[in-house]
């Protein structure tokens, strides 16, 4: 082929790639939702948790403080941003302080106080009481208070509005200095904020964090005040930019590296344009296989999974080392290719196992890869030698490359004792070494400051949130049957808080109590003649008239005949929001949760919520039998890959020696790996686990060359040449990831750069066949 052609075929390579790329981008649907990477839910505790991570308020909730200038500034600045925030739909609900009492409460609901309060359950609304209710009013009336009071005696001469109002304050609330939440030093304006997005919805969050910010610094006007915003949604929008920013980075100059060692290795600006499409191939195939066949791409999956596909860079570079002239670039290409497939298929195998973890996420991964491996390795077969110029330069003749092979020969082979006993000694480090061995705990993988997780856990006990440990759950058909349920509790928690076992609590039946509870109190309201009866006899020994309470009976009336609250009556009010966010309802099942603070007693706690059918969940054990679970499914499809990468092997080489050979240095780096982390101190997470299968790719190929070579020094010379550029490329990207702040990243990045190492050695160490001619002369 001319090197006309060859461009022109490059080009149409470079459109169609564009083309697929615009194809792909135009419909690619990236999701955010980490529940995609987690397994099923088995216990109650796991389920609440995968809800709660999701969709529960508590990843909704943004904590904002406002501080460095004087009080008074700073409360008319947090109830600007309310006032702005609050008109914005994104919002469902911003709280500060202001507007919690009476004017929390719709006008169309006040009727139903008489359905929501406790105060009629023991005492009947008769004569006797109203009397004493209005002997008070009159006292009310001459304080300082009377101004407040009278525009509602008309419709309540009781004040059960205000005495509702007054029992739905949260326990714990923060103080108020100038109508809004402040801090106990007085120095910071409070706001709480929940947001309709959910917590790992990154684009919801980050124009939640825009309109929070637009309304500070208008709110702020010229004044030196700062915002601090924490919660689930900052965190999250924090991670996801310096992850991008990091991985950006390290693509860069991967890139960059990775065009300069091709170009140093082949003496050709045209080896790192070439050796870029089989990559750029892979990523759009496995990438389009995704978007076809899931509802939705994970972030996780498109970012690890470029990562994982990067070893297809080797690809191209095999067939350049082992190029040389007198041999068409075809035959090369068929040459390598039993060797590269036998590869290529092991490590598809390996990634084939991740579908039995029945994670969607893992398994979305596991096309990705597949998908890209066989691309770009099909792509390298049978299109690739089209573009490549077929009289390069001989690896096999550059001077150096056989000086450094003459200085590896001289390393000892490693035989069946030695691989045993370094295979035992790394045994030991692994099972011996002190220290946790399981990193159980998802709070260590997040990066986010420490300073920003005190702050964060700082603005949470001056708010009065809740503990994000425990939490009360009962389960039921429905709403009504929780919340029937739940009012149990409302005579056992007072008592709890008595005791110190618990500092506060809050639950959904303290705002909404079931229909049952509203019916029994509608029957112990008296009919309309009796309750004018009443006030008439009331009313004749107080100052009032007689026709003052008209709106009383009215409300009391229409309490009477209304039908029962229900959640759903209460959409669009704040109570909703108190109520949605302790009253989970998922299809045929409901849950109500109690949220709890300052939890002293476990013990105690949890002896009461069981004898009421509910029980006390411990969200910290729940994630982490969660990760233990999802752990036993990848160490599952680990064992499982093992298995089926040797039978792959068996039948590509078919001699137990050759294969042993082949598959000591991928089993021997593994355990290396292992026992260096162990050794350093590192608890093993889920993301070492499936590092060690793009690890272990790489080491099968490593030997597989090496195996391929056989005996032939020049055809070594040349594996030599393409397994250093290998390495070399791929050593750099994951040392620069195992240098990242990201832990997840870290941990790719240290568990593979160790891989390569040892992969390279030990393949050199063992598979490595000595030279014919240094045969001969040791024979001589």
């Amino acid at each position: 082929m001319t090197p006309a052609r060859r461009l022109a075929l490059a080009l149409l390579w470079l459109a169609l790639l564009a083309i697929a790329g615009w194809a792909i981008g135009s419909r690619l649907q990236l999701s955010g939702d980490l529940r995609r990477f987690m397994p099923s839910a088995q216990t109650p505790a796991q389920k609440l948790l995968i809800d709660e991570l999701g969709e529960g308020p508590g990843s909704r909730l943004l904590l904002l403080a406002i501080e460095g200038d004087e009080p008074a500034t700073l409360a008319a600045q947090s109830a600007a941003m309310r006032e702005r925030l609050a008109a914005q739909a994104q919002f469902k609900l911003v709280a500060n302080g202001a507007g919690q009492g009476l004017e929390a409460v719709p006008e169309r609901l006040r009727p139903y106080r008489y359905l929501l309060t406790p105060s009629f359950d023991e005492q009947p609304l008769d004569s006797a009481y109203l009397r004493e209710q209005l002997d008070s009013r009159v006292q009310d009336l001459g304080s300082p208070a009377g101004e407040l009071i009278e525009p509602l005696l008309p419709s309540d001469p009781t004040l059960e509005m205000l005495r509702l109002a007054e029992a739905w304050q949260p326990a714990q609330a923060p103080q108020t200095e100038h109508g809004v939440w402040f801090d106990r030093a007085g120095k910071q304006a409070l706001l709480a904020i929940e947001t309709r997005a959910a917590g790992f919805d990154p684009t919801g969050q980050q124009g939640a964090l825009d309109a929070i910010h637009a309304a500070f610094a208008q709110a702020r006007g010229t004044s030196p005040a700062r915002l601090t915003i924490s919660g689930p949604g900052a965190f999250s929008v924090e991670i996801g930019g310096r992850t991008q920013r990091e991985a950006s980075l390290i693509g860069s100059i991967d890139s960059l590296v990775f065009v300069l060692l091709l170009w140093l290795a082949y003496r050709s600006w045209k080896a790192p344009l070439l050796g870029g499409l089989p990559l750029a191939t892979a990523g759009l195939a496995g990438l389009g296989a995704v978007a076809a066949l899931f509802d939705g791409v994970h972030g996780i999956t498109v970012a690890f999974g470029f990562t994982l596909i990067g070893v297809v860079q080797d690809y191209p570079i095999h067939l350049f080392s082992h190029q040389r002239p007198g041999l068409s670039p075809w035959a090369s290409a068929r040459s390598l290719w039993p060797t590269l497939g036998t590869g290529v298929t092991s490590t598809c195998i390996a990634y084939l196992t991740f579908f039995v973890s029945g994670v969607d996420g893992l398994q979305q991964l596991a096309v990705f890869t597949i998908v890209g491996l066989a691309t770009a390795a099909l792509a390298t077969r049978f299109v690739l030698p089209a573009l490549i110029d077929p009289a390069p330069r001989d690896a096999a003749g550059s001077p150096w490359l056989a000086r450094a092979w003459t200085q590896l020969a001289r390393w000892p082979r490693l035989g069946v004792a030695g691989v045993s006993l370094i295979a035992a000694l790394a045994l030991a480090v692994i099972l011996f070494v002190p220290g946790a061995f399981w990193q159980n705990d998802l709070a260590k993988l997040t990066p986010v400051p420490a300073a920003a997780l005190a702050r964060d856990a700082q603005l949470r006990d001056e708010l009065g949130a809740p503990d994000v440990r425990y939490v009360i759950a009962i389960e039921g058909r429905d709403a009504e049957a929780v919340l029937q349920s739940s009012e149990a509790l409302l005579t056992e928690l007072p008592a709890l808080r008595r005791r110190g076992a618990i500092a506060g609590y809050d639950l959904a039946a303290r705002y909404l109590p079931s229909a049952k509870t509203q019916r029994e109190r509608q029957q112990r309201l008296p009919d309309a003649a009796s309750l004018r009866t009443a006030l008439d006899s009331a009313v004749a020994a107080t100052p009032f008239r007689s026709d003052a309470f008209a709106d009383f009976l009215a409300d009391v009336e229409r309490a009477r005949q209304a039908a029962p609250l229900t959640p759903r009556d209460l959409t669009g009010t704040p109570l909703a929001v108190s109520v949605e966010g302790l009253l989970l309802q998922r299809g045929d099942h409901a849950t109500a949760l109690v949220s709890l603070t300052g939890l002293n007693d476990p013990a105690a706690v949890a002896s009461v919520v069981r004898r009421h059918g509910g029980q006390l969940l411990d969200l910290k054990q729940a994630s982490e039998s969660l990760v233990a679970d999802y752990r036993g499914r990848v160490l599952m499809a680990l064992g499982l890959a093992g298995v089926l990468l040797a039978a792959a092997v068996w039948v590509a080489l078919r001699s137990p020696r050759r294969v042993l050979r082949v598959l000591a240095p991928m089993a021997l780096s593994s355990l290396l790996i292992l026992a260096v982390l162990r050794g350093l101190g590192v608890e093993l997470n889920l993301f070492h686990l499936v590092s060690l299968i793009l690890a272990a790719g790489l080491g099968l190929d490593y030997a597989l060359f090496f195996d391929h070579a056989g005996d032939d020094r020049a055809e070594q010379l040349r594996t030599l040449h393409a397994v250093i550029v290998c390495s070399l490329t791929t050593l750099l990207v994951f040392a620069l990831l195992g240098l990242s702040s990201i832990p997840v990243l870290r941990a790719i990045g240290s568990t593979v750069a160790l891989g390569v190492v040892f992969n390279f050695v030990l393949a050199l160490l063992i598979v490595r066949e000595p030279a014919a001619m240094e045969a001969g002369d040791a024979h001589a």
